[in-house]
């Protein structure tokens, strides 16, 4: 369950968490054109920190702009609402929702007219997966359900209505005993999790698939920029199911996920069963840097 905090951001004011509604006839509930972000804020020993804000924010926009949505507020207004936010309802740590969406107006596929809202929500919400997954690793399911197609979805929007393909993914790999999904694309190659990045690490080499199906994760583009500068060989290239059963290393990136080991993926031990040496690096670099231990990439964070 959502640990409640006490106010969201809606439309340019703060209201009540539970006053803060939407009409049964909003476009998006319906048809599931809007776009959202997740992002982390963090404590550190110099108070808060929001995790690649601006990053974060453009891609809200680049996702608005892909989708053909243009909301009311700029950038730096909505930057300044999430900082507002957190003040607000007095979290050290926190996960950040910003969601753009179509309101009630008019019903029909085509969202004529429809009003474009804008919400932003804060709350308390720890590792997505469990510190025990952080720890000691996850059990993976190749899932029956196929990734987007490039010419099926926009998929470098974070669209709400794609996350359907997701749900079924996560659904049907929980009700087979397992924590999460991983999904191939059209091509049959790897593309991500439910909502995560995947990483493998084979031969001393870190690879990730390619940005032509997936969405370019933040998340993942820490890690590149991480591993690039520890002297880690970084591919982006494709790689198959059973590339993955016989990987050295897996492990899943995303801002709800953070870096999340993989100890099994439909059965089969990856590696030793336990975090190998390059995961085991870039988990306490990352949990270093946003924790504000690391001067080195003090830019990706922004101080509340």
């Amino acid at each position: 369950m959502i640990k409640e905090s006490k106010k969201i951001w809606m439309n340019g004011k703060f209201v009540d968490w539970h006053q803060a509604n939407v009409h049964i006839l909003t476009h998006t509930l319906h048809y599931g054109l809007g776009v959202f972000e997740g992002i982390r804020c963090y404590k550190t020993q110099k108070g808060s920190a929001v995790f690649r804000l601006k990053e974060h924010v453009n891609r809200l926009f680049n996702s608005c702009h892909i989708m053909q949505i243009t909301p009311e507020f700029q950038p730096d207004k909505i930057s300044r609402a999430i900082i507002e936010s957190i003040k607000i309802n007095r979290l050290d740590e926190c996960y950040i929702r910003p969601l753009v969406y179509l309101g009630y107006g008019v019903m029909g596929i085509y969202p004529k007219d429809s009003p474009v809202k804008v919400a932003i929500a804060v709350w308390p919400w720890g590792a997505y997966l469990g510190e025990e997954g952080i720890k000691n690793g996850i059990r993976l399911k190749i899932s029956s359900f196929t990734r987007h197609h490039v010419n099926v979805s926009m998929t470098k929007s974070k669209t709400c209505g794609d996350y359907v393909n997701s749900i079924l993914a996560k659904r049907e790999a929980v009700f087979c005993g397992y924590d999460e999904a991983l999904l191939l694309d059209t091509a049959g190659y790897v593309a991500e999790g439910s909502g995560q990045n995947i990483f493998i690490v084979r031969n001393g080499v870190l690879k990730t698939t390619p940005l032509t199906s997936v969405l370019e994760g933040i998340t993942r583009n820490s890690v590149i920029a991480m591993a690039q500068r520890e002297k880690i060989p970084v591919k982006e290239v494709n790689f198959s199911r059973d590339e993955v059963y016989i990987a050295d290393e897996v492990f899943l990136t995303g801002t709800a996920a953070e870096i999340t080991h993989v100890r099994e993926v439909d059965g089969r031990i990856i590696g030793k069963g336990k975090p190998g040496p390059v995961t085991k690096k870039l988990q306490d670099l990352f949990f270093n840097i946003v924790k504000g231990r690391n001067k080195s990439y003090k830019s990706w964070l922004t101080y509340i």
